[in-house]
């Protein structure tokens, strides 16, 4: 059989259905325009190409990808850090009543809990990391630079030092500048990732973002470090 046929195999057989996986997502999405169900589509997508790459077990990929936000609390929420695992009770639970089967919903739920940061549980199988480093691949790019722009806006915070942008000569501080978030986490997921395929694309994406800061040192008159 093809590759193609394999994938449409795998498809057709998932319980319950990708339309359905995503008519179920769309009742749980916070009101937050960087978990909006685009994220989510862009994290089945990055999900299906490691996967494929990889040789991961779409059956757990493709239910984790699609409802690993099922449960995401704000970034200042007290049980931030609770999220995934409440995410993957709550769609081990969901996929049981639609009949997916008992042998795929450990490492479903697995998959789900592991793909935050801010749980802090590791990627026990080939399937989880193929997941962690989809949904992290969102934190990168074009795209991680809007999330980011748009999470720092949405919680109040300036968009940069005005002395220091690009934390020269001081410690990144996140929690009051928007800009800091890139030296804070987003320049050190590339180190956290699994799969070649991710690794390949974060690099592509982290030279995007260096670029960016590159123009906007121009814009301010201040120029960021070289090695980020």
């Amino acid at each position: 059989m093809s590759e193609a046929g394999r994938d449409r195999l795998a498809h057709d057989a998932l319980r319950p259905t990708e339309a359905a996986l995503r008519a179920f997502i769309l009742t749980r999405l916070p009101a937050d325009p960087a978990h909006d169900i685009s994220h989510v589509e862009r994290v089945v997508a990055n999900a299906r190409l490691i996967a494929a790459a990889e040789g991961a077990d779409l059956a757990v990929v493709i239910p984790a990808a699609w409802l690993h936000d099922c449960v995401s609390y704000p970034k200042n929420h007290p049980d931030r850090a609770r999220s995934s695992r409440d995410a993957a009770a709550l769609a081990v639970d969901w996929l049981r009543e639609q009949g997916t089967s008992s042998n795929l919903l450990p490492a479903i739920g697995h998959a789900i809990e592991a793909h935050s940061f801010s749980a802090g549980i590791t990627a026990e199988t080939l399937e989880a990391k193929v997941v962690q480093d989809a949904d992290r691949l969102e934190a990168l790019g074009a795209i991680g630079i809007a999330r980011c722009l748009m999470v720092g806006g949405a919680l109040g915070r300036p968009l940069y030092h005005t002395d220091d942008p690009f934390c020269a000569s001081r410690e990144p501080d996140d929690q009051r500048f928007t800009i800091d978030h890139f030296y804070r986490k987003l320049f050190h997921v590339g180190e956290t990732l699994h799969t070649d395929a991710a690794k390949r694309e974060a690099a592509e994406r982290i030279e995007f973002m260096r670029a960016f800061l590159a123009q906007l040192g121009t814009e301010t008159a201040h120029k960021p470090e070289a090695d980020g």
